[in-house]
């Protein structure tokens, strides 16, 4: 249980080597959340669920939420608070259904982000139907910060609260975005905080995974 009137810092999109894209281990991931003040890192790697599952289990110094960036043809949503993994395979419609059942929020994250696969064409009729819990309004990997603002916006119009995350995949990114919020307890309890909560967040692009070697 948390303490009444105790805030912490919530990065709410960060990988791990899990993902594939990442170099970031579990350990690099806390031991970063732990310098930089962090509270509670959500794991988020592609399609992947077991690090988060695995980290969720061990005293790292900080908690763990479990999720999941899951791969859909409309682009990537994000289940937190899961307790199984979803097959990237699946319809958006299903995967929505699919974090529902397990109690889990449905996080969009870089909405606009045309580098990356992103569910901005279908996001306002995703937000109609109810099946949004929470818009990512500001993702430290954005360059161009218009982008956060209007995912903003997006939110704002439909009374939807905001995340913000490092998406960090290196040790460097780990830090670059993060939530003060009210402590919370499960995914009910994250999301009646999320009103309250104040961003602090800036632009820290992803180091080279393969740097060019020297001649």
């Amino acid at each position: 249980m948390t303490a009444p009137n105790e805030w912490v810092r919530v990065d709410c999109h960060l990988h791990t080597v899990a993902s594939g894209d990442a170099v970031l281990t579990v350990e690099q991931l806390a031991a970063g959340a732990r310098e930089n003040g962090l509270d509670v890192v959500c794991v988020t790697d592609h399609n992947e669920t077991a690090a988060a599952f695995a980290a969720a289990g061990r005293d790292l110094g900080v908690r763990i939420v479990a999720g999941e960036e899951i791969r859909t043809p409309d682009g990537d949503v994000i289940g937190l608070f899961l307790t199984e993994r979803i097959p990237y395979v699946l319809p958006l419609a299903e995967v929505v259904a699919r974090i529902r059942a397990q109690g889990g929020l449905v996080y969009v994250p870089h909405p606009f982000d045309l580098q990356r696969s992103s569910l901005g064409a279908v996001l306002p009729g995703l937000c109609e139907r109810g099946d949004v819990d929470v818009i990512e309004v500001f993702n430290a990997k954005v360059a161009d910060q218009a982008l956060n603002d209007r995912a903003a916006a997006l939110a704002a119009a439909y009374g939807l609260p905001g995340g913000a995350g490092s998406d960090a995949h290196d040790p460097a990114g780990v830090g670059a975005a993060y939530l003060e919020m009210p402590a919370f307890d499960g995914p009910g309890g994250f999301l009646a905080a999320l009103p309250r909560a104040t961003i602090t967040g800036e632009y820290r692009p992803h180091a080279v995974r393969y740097p060019r070697r020297p001649r």
